[in-house]
């Protein structure tokens, strides 16, 4: 990125001197005038454009809340910590470029003189346009779908890491510059721009596709290991602590995957190491129950009865016997 479009972004706006110098906390009525903190296109992009630009806030930290617009968060220089609400926290670095659609939620984390991200606010009216064609597969036509929908869907949000991919830094850079200029005879240019940055990110889709396919399998897998070793006292805020991710995420990830959420998953593995005990030790049922960590034996013989068919004690009898037993789901 060239030195004169980043130095423009680098000046101290009137909003952050108002922070610095006063309250240290953002102005919401400049974004929106909703209880629900939702930003506002109406006041932030002028009539009759569908893409506008502004400097993201820096030196406070940004409330959760979400857009009436696709944003396209852009990182120009230094780096920036976003977190999703049910989803991620999102560490951007330079050349990195965040999609978010209306129905995702985000704070931001404070950011410093040298943290420098733009917003690209692109209405939703701009896909409406039938200049662009994407393909049926694409993870960015779908998101564009998503977030064009009334209906709030699972991919809230796509990260492209674009540092050192030409194309799309040419045209990232020129975009920028283009809108800086403000004049209202290069709305066209600037619409065509983007359709050209779209596409070139619609090519890279696919590894975005299969990375993110690949992140939610190692996150699954980490969490059916924590609850492996786990499963006498583990928790879903301890693991949410250890993996970085909120609770409501890896639970929907559990059951988006196994088809049982935490707490689910915990007590099946506590079952299973019950059942193993029954068969290989002559340890007792209420000790049993004390080294599975279930404090409730009443709760306990409910749950074994239900998976099992049957008593721990007759359970002990059968597996001694070497009969079948129907373990149930």
């Amino acid at each position: 990125m060239k030195k004169e479009i980043i130095d423009k972004f680098k000046t101290i706006t009137s909003e952050e001197k108002k922070i610095v110098s006063e309250d240290h906390t953002i102005s919401r009525e400049l974004y929106s005038s909703e209880d629900d903190f939702v930003v506002d296109s109406a006041k932030l992009l002028e009539r009759g454009k569908y893409i506008a630009m502004r400097p993201h806030t820096r030196f406070a930290y940004f409330p959760e809340h979400r857009h009436n617009y696709i944003e396209m968060l852009v990182m120009l220089e230094g780096s920036l910590t976003t977190s999703i609400v049910d989803g991620d926290t999102i560490k951007l670095n330079v050349g990195d470029i965040l999609l978010m659609n209306r129905h995702a939620r985000h704070e931001i984390m404070p950011c410093g003189a040298d943290d420098i991200a733009v917003n690209l606010i692109i209405l939703p009216e701009f896909f409406s346009r039938n200049s662009v064609s994407y393909d049926r597969e694409n993870v960015l036509r779908d998101f564009i779908i998503s977030s064009l929908s009334e209906k709030k869907r699972y991919s809230d949000y796509i990260l492209y890491h674009t540092k050192g991919v030409l194309t799309v830094e040419n045209l990232m850079e020129n975009l920028l510059w283009t809108l800086s200029e403000s004049h209202n005879e290069m709305n066209q240019i600037v619409n065509s721009t983007m359709d050209l940055l779209l596409m070139n990110l619609a090519a890279l889709s696919g590894d975005t596709l299969k990375d993110m396919g690949s992140k939610a399998r190692n996150i699954t897998i980490s969490s059916l290991e924590y609850i492996d070793q786990n499963f006498r006292n583990g928790t879903l805020e301890e693991l949410a602590s250890k993996t970085g991710y909120s609770t409501a995420y890896l639970s929907r990830l559990l059951k988006s995957n196994t088809g049982k959420n935490f707490k689910q998953l915990l007590q099946q593995r506590k079952l299973q190491q019950s059942a193993y005990f029954l068969e290989n030790t002559t340890l007792t049922t209420e000790r049993i129950i004390e080294e599975i960590g279930y404090e409730n034996s009443a709760y306990f013989y409910r749950k074994f009865a239900e998976k099992y068919g049957c008593s721990p004690r007759d359970y002990r009898k059968r597996a001694g016997k070497g009969q079948k037993i129907v373990v149930r789901s």
